[in-house]
């Protein structure tokens, strides 16, 4: 049965207009982002076959171009469209995020920097610079290394600090493998940053280290 058959309250469209996306499953959310089905499949029956092809609704939105259009009823056009969608919602968080009066939400400030750094398959180390009222001024990807580490300067992370004048900070860096756990390395860099910027009186409100879906505080376990 095609889905314009369906009764109006199970229609995923309707549904959500009515209840709000938030009411709508994995397949739901999905086949309104299809629009269409293919031959024999609705685009929820569709939706659902490739959730359970991919393993689930982030492998699907995380997959490679190569791997994303090879999925039934999938292409270049909806590849591209997905990534415009995912952009948008980056863009409408850090927007979101730089309009507030003050970051004084620790949650907010994980789930900005997981949207940054989850995804990269190596390590890249960036710096939110913050305001003396506590307001983000800009978030920026410093340093990118491999699977494991990445190099860090001190002195150009006080040459970026100084360029924008900020007057605290927030570090953060993924950790490919997905275990947020911080190293060793991870504490002695926060620790050299630490001693750098306050030569030039920037405090380092925390250090996150990012991981699948996890975020880590060095500031929560009293490393900073």
């Amino acid at each position: 049965m095609a889905i314009k058959d369906w009764p109006e309250g199970e229609r995923p469209r309707e549904k959500l207009l009515q209840l709000g996306a938030q009411a709508l499953s994995d397949a739901e959310l999905l086949a309104i982002f299809l629009r269409t089905g293919v031959t024999g499949y609705s685009a929820v029956d569709l939706a659902r076959t490739l959730l359970q092809d991919f393993g689930g609704l982030r492998p699907l939105l995380d997959a490679s171009e190569a791997d994303f259009c090879a999925g039934k009823g999938l292409g270049s056009a909806k590849y591209a469209q997905l990534q415009a969608v995912l952009e948008m919602s980056r863009r409408h968080f850090e927007q979101t995020l730089q309009n507030r009066c003050a970051l004084n939400n620790p949650d907010d400030t994980r789930q900005y920097l997981l949207q940054q750094l989850r995804d990269h398959r190596s390590e890249v180390f960036g710096a939110l610079l913050l305001d003396s009222q506590n307001r983000v001024i800009r978030y920026d990807n410093l340093f990118f290394g491999g699977l494991n580490s990445t190099a860090v300067y001190p002195r150009e992370v006080v040459k970026h600090v100084l360029k924008h004048n900020a007057a605290s900070v927030i570090f953060a860096h993924n950790h490919p493998s997905g275990v947020a756990e911080p190293s060793q390395a991870d504490i002695q860099i926060t620790q050299q940053l630490q001693q750098a910027l306050r030569t030039i009186d920037v405090r380092v409100l925390d250090h996150m280290i990012v991981g699948d879906g996890r975020v880590e505080s060095l500031a929560e376990r009293g490393l900073i």
